[in-house]
């Protein structure tokens, strides 16, 4: 009795193993998956188009000596603001007081040579053309003197513009002249400050079929304010307008100059500094979709659709621009269709879904183009 019991006891748990493994390897049957969608809407989105820009004050005036000397005072410091004829510099004139006393002299010797001959000549003792002579020569002598004087006024310098001062390279008992290479500083004018950028022959064709305009003057009038990205990647306070384009293009590079202006008033923007400055170009009734739902195929870009019936297929795309997380898209979708905007690489056509619609519908951005 006892063996017998054995092997049916052992008979039984070969019977509950074998079952137990048939039932793991049973197949469960597997559900649509979810997938966030959203619908397809047609609206207005604005790219910003950037360009690396320099700075420059409104006016950039160096300041250089007219005369030869030694400077005496440097009566500024470098960034000082300076308004329009405060003195600047004073340079070493003595030679040129001792020029000046003896150019005086030939003067009054000259003057003293026509009145000894005028009456001379009135009395017809000589000819009239020595008087004429020594006329010329009183008036060459004034001329000389004129001059130097002159020079010597050009030993205070003052500035000829308000703005703020440059580097000051020399220092007080530094020889200077007018072929000095370098200029004694530089005035800023900073009030207003030109952003230039350049364009090249794509951008310049775009640009122009963008904005209206028979001329490139003309498109720049209907340019909307434009921004500016500062060296710490925050925003300008204030817009700008684009003032001017060159007529010509650059022809080593291919590039076309533009200028635009900001004002300045708080001086948070620097002669010699640089920015970005971004163009807002707006798409009227665009299709916006999310970069996240766009994948690549054999170079293509594509993106899958929502059927009736909740199974997906793949469309081709033409996408003309980026307007930050999306893609602006000209062709291959309409409003109202809906599409996966996540988890594209687990779908292939034909394959069902669950569309989960509580996820937002992509809206058109507003952040930089790349």
């Amino acid at each position: 009795m006892k063996k017998t019991t054995l092997i049916g006891a052992f008979a039984a748990l070969i019977l509950l193993a074998s079952c137990g493994k048939k039932e793991e390897q049973a197949p469960q049957a597997a559900g649509p998956m979810p997938f966030p969608v959203a619908t397809v809407t047609a609206e207005n989105a604005v790219v910003y188009n950037e360009f690396p820009a320099n700075f420059e004050g409104q006016q950039n005036v160096e300041i250089r000596s007219k005369v030869t000397g030694f400077i005496t005072q440097i009566l500024v410091d470098e960034g000082q603001q300076v308004r329009k004829g405060q003195v600047l510099f004073k340079i070493e004139t003595q030679t040129l007081n001792q020029d000046a006393a003896s150019a005086k002299a030939k003067v009054a010797a000259a003057q003293v040579e026509v009145d000894r001959l005028k009456p001379l000549v009135d009395r017809k003792i000589i000819s009239k053309v020595q008087l004429e002579t020594a006329q010329a020569n009183l008036q060459a002598a004034k001329a000389a003197y004129a001059s130097v004087a002159a020079n010597i006024g050009y030993g205070t310098i003052t500035a000829p513009v308000s703005g703020v001062i440059g580097g000051l390279p020399f220092k007080v008992g530094a020889l200077v002249s007018p072929t000095t290479t370098d200029p004694l500083t530089t005035v800023s004018d900073s009030h207003v400050i030109r952003a230039y950028f350049s364009m090249n022959e794509t951008q310049l064709i775009s640009f122009a079929k963008t904005f209206k305009g028979a001329t490139l003057q003309e498109k720049l009038k209907n340019v909307p304010p434009v921004g500016l990205i500062l060296a710490d990647d925050s925003e300008y306070n204030l817009k700008g307008k684009l003032e001017t384009v060159n007529g010509l293009a650059n022809a080593t590079t291919g590039t076309t100059q533009f200028r635009a202006e900001f004002n300045n008033p708080e001086a948070v923007l620097r002669s010699g500094g640089k920015g970005t400055v971004r163009i807002p170009v707006t798409y009227n009734n665009v299709i916006a979709v999310p970069q996240n739902a766009v994948f690549d195929m054999q170079g293509k870009q594509m993106i899958y659709v929502v059927n009736k019936d909740n199974t997906v297929k793949s469309k081709v795309l033409t996408i003309t621009n980026t307007s930050g997380t999306n893609f602006i898209v000209s062709e291959g979708l309409q409003a109202g269709e809906v599409i996966v905007t996540e988890g594209a690489g687990k779908l292939k056509d034909g394959m069902a879904i669950v569309p989960q619609t509580g996820a937002p519908a992509p809206q058109a951005a507003t952040t930089p183009a790349k």
